[in-house]
């Protein structure tokens, strides 16, 4: 079942307010009636940039471009830099509307760059936002959490209770969006209090029906159905045909996660009706989607069969692969229950066409976000070096005038004090300051060459820093994300801390389908990994070893936990010895998991890394690893061996690498040990998963000391 959804306040206010605007076509004439006759000043760059602005909200992106064009020549022309910092904002925007986030960013930057020169806070604060919704819309939350966690500040400084009320909305979705759905609960109070306060009744709707999506996530489904009840009431009252679709389709999601399918069905229906009556295909698609589920859960699979059908009929139409993956999944569902295996076969390959593609495409939008940040970052880096050396030339210019002036102060007191010896001395004078040029000319030469050959290894220094950073970015987008983990493990934590940027060891998670079967269907997989040595040639390793995994059970369909690990062997052993010799040891220690949530059963197999669990009563549980690696040994090559637990609710399973208990550190410079570790998780396995991670980062870098870190470490815990 899809999640609950809803649209950001902060959407409906930047867009819906203006093109409700009944006058808005008057105030464009009388603009341009008025820019008729204006003369070429600061009046003008501002009647410029409401016409523009005009135009970009009523969605005429090009008028609204060559308006603003002018806008900013005029404003650089008459030197008026409040117009300029306008208009890169409004071209940021235009950039922004049409999908164009790296000049967007550009644009914005020069925005920054002249608020600060004027101080004007309003503009500034406006720009951090935009950029925050760049990055939200990338997917890259910490980036975009930081750009609006900067214009609530600045807001909060103009106590401007309606923009604090806008920001406070945007940064509760990325909070959201990160599955750390208490922080995103305090910033939606916090938008709903403030929205009260100036009587924003739209805001407030939209405020309880974000809280109500967030209280469902928080399994909290009392709380949900009162809040989105309250955005329903508020948005009937305003007749906002939108607002009362969206709280609808979320009561009845909340209402089928209860099991109600009857009542998620009428409020579905109601909300379905409403999207009619707008004539947005989207959303009808999201009715037909939602209404298509309950009927299968309900078991009237007729009925189920007319809504797929009709929502894989307008899901093409508007080309929607979320709404078509479903679509295909029911269709599958529904034939196979009805006998037609060779029509279900052909859905559910359609339905892995589609999840594969939204996959390709989430994991290449990470990588350009990625790649937008570093070009972004490093702009701004170059920009700062630039300016540091200008600041060095003037700085070494001034000092240079003030030795001059003095030595010539010197100079003339010498020569009033003692004209008479200078006199008698001239030549011998003479010959002493030609000898002490020549050497001063030698002693720069040395020095300026000294200082060419530092920068030049300074250069090559800085290019390999950077290199291995952007390795590093690429090496964590390949990892599982957080996001999708915490979709499946509500409470767990990972301990992730790379000895030298990038790492050898690695996380890997997957979500089996239901159409696993044989007990394996809806199974939760996680993988904890140590490859082969640390830092670029690690990192090279674990890169090799995630492509390995995926082809596993992604494309060769594996689903045991051993049998995946012999697999991996097998194409590690090939890849990295074609000749068949065994010269090289390299491959990953790796403990393998499969947890069926459902029953509580874990499936385990462990390659040279034991599994630990720690029970609800404190008692202690390891499960052994075999003693060989996924990748070439000396001697036999026996198989992996899968081991079977039956796990309690409270449990805690733990899989982790060699590198925490193998730190040195401590009063006498020792390792950490096994043992020490098996005593802090057992004391500390009641506490949340997060409060176990700080403990144990506490831990480790307590230990260490000044010491440095020997290893990569990576610990992952998992409540059941």
């Amino acid at each position: 079942m899809k999640q609950s959804y809803h649209f950001t306040y902060l959407f409906f206010s930047l867009f819906i307010f203006p093109l409700a605007s009944v006058s808005q076509g008057r105030h464009t004439d009388s603009l341009r009636k008025v820019l008729r006759t204006q003369k070429e000043d600061t009046g003008k760059v501002n009647s410029l940039y409401e016409l523009g602005l005009d135009y970009y909200q009523s969605g005429t992106y090009k008028t609204a471009d060559s308006i603003v064009d002018l806008q900013l020549v005029l404003a650089l022309k008459t030197n008026f830099k409040k117009g300029a910092a306008l208009a890169y904002n409004l071209k940021g925007k235009l950039y922004q509307a049409n999908n164009n986030n790296t000049e967007a960013l550009k644009d914005f930057e020069q925005a920054l760059k002249l608020c600060t020169d004027i101080n004007d806070k309003g503009i500034e604060g406006t720009t951090y936002g935009d950029i925050g919704i760049i990055y939200e819309n990338e997917g890259n939350y910490p980036e975009a959490l930081k750009y609006q966690l900067s214009a609530l500040k600045i807001r909060e400084d103009m106590n401007d209770t309606l923009h604090i009320d806008i920001v406070c909305g945007n940064i509760g979705n990325i909070y959201n969006y990160q599955g750390n759905y208490p922080e995103a609960l305090i910033y939606k109070q916090r938008s709903l209090a403030l929205a009260k306060a100036i009587k924003d009744s739209l805001g407030m709707g939209y405020a309880y029906g974000d809280m109500g999506s967030i209280y469902n996530s928080l399994k909290k489904y009392d709380d949900a159905l009162m809040n989105l009840q309250l955005a329903l009431n508020l948005n009937k009252k305003l007749n906002d045909k939108q607002g009362i679709g969206n709280a609808e389709l979320n009561i009845g999601n909340t209402y089928n996660i209860l099991g109600n399918y009857d009542k998620a069905l009428e409020y579905t229906y109601q909300g379905l009706e409403i999207y009619r009556a707008m004539g947005s295909q989207f959303l009808i698609c999201y009715g037909y989607d939602n209404i298509a589920y309950n009927y299968i859960k309900k078991k009237d699979y007729a009925k189920a069969l007319l809504y797929t059908d009709s929502l894989i009929h307008t899901g093409k139409n508007i080309e929607e692969k979320e709404l078509l993956k479903d679509a295909y999944l029911y269709s599958a569902i529904i034939d196979s229950v009805n006998g037609d295996y060779k029509g279900a076969f052909a859905s559910y390959k359609t339905f892995t066409q589609y999840r594969d593609s939204l996959k390709n495409e989430e994991n290449t939008k990470k990588i350009v976000s990625e790649q937008m940040n570093y070009e972004f970052d490093k702009k701004q880096a170059v920009e700062k070096a630039e300016q540091d050396k200008k600041d060095a030339i003037a700085q070494d210019k001034s000092k240079r005038q003030k030795l001059v002036i003095l030595f010539m102060a010197l100079i003339a007191l010498a020569v009033a004090a003692i004209a008479i010896v200078i006199f008698r001395s001239l030549r011998v004078t003479r010959k002493q300051k030609l000898l002490i040029e020549q050497q001063k000319e030698v002693v720069e030469e040395q020095k300026l060459l000294v200082e060419h050959q530092k920068a030049i290894v300074d250069e090559k220094n800085k290019d390999i820093t950077d290199s291995i950073h952007y390795a590093s970015r690429i090496q964590r987008a390949l990892l599982t994300s957080d996001a999708y983990i915490g979709r499946y493990l509500k409470e767990h934590f990972i301990l992730f801390k790379p000895r030298d940027i990038v790492s050898g060891d690695f996380y890997w998670a997957y979500q089996a389908p239901p159409e696993a079967g044989e007990g394996w269907g809806e199974a939760f997989y996680f993988a904890c990994c140590d490859c082969t040595g640390h830092g670029v040639p690690g990192a090279f390793m674990s890169l090799l070893n995630i492509s390995m995994l995926n082809e596993s059970v992604l494309e060769r369909k594996i689903i045991r936990p051993d049998m995946i690990l012999n697999d991996v062997r097998a194409n590690i052993i090939k890849a990295l010895n074609p000749d068949g010799s065994d010269s090289g040891k390299d491959g990953m220690d790796c403990s393998l998991g499969m947890f069926d949530l459902k029953n509580n059963v874990l499936k385990v197999s462990c390659a040279n890394n034991p599994v630990w669990i720690v029970k609800q009563d404190n008692s202690f549980v390891e499960i052994q690893p075999d003693k060989m690696p996924v990748g070439i040994q000396y001697g036999e090559q026996k198989p992996f061996k899968i081991n079977t637990v039956q796990l309690s609710k409270g449990d805690c399973v733990y899989l982790f690498t060699d590198g925490y208990a193998d730190q040195f550190g401590g009063p006498k410079g020792k390792k950490f040990k096994y043992k020490q570790l098996q005593e802090l998780l057992i004391a500390n396995a009641h506490k949340p998963m997060g409060k176990q991670k700080n403990t144990l980062d506490a831990a480790i870098e307590s230990w260490k000391g000044n010491l440095e870190q020997v290893d990569d470490i990576l610990i992952i815990g998992i409540r059941i």
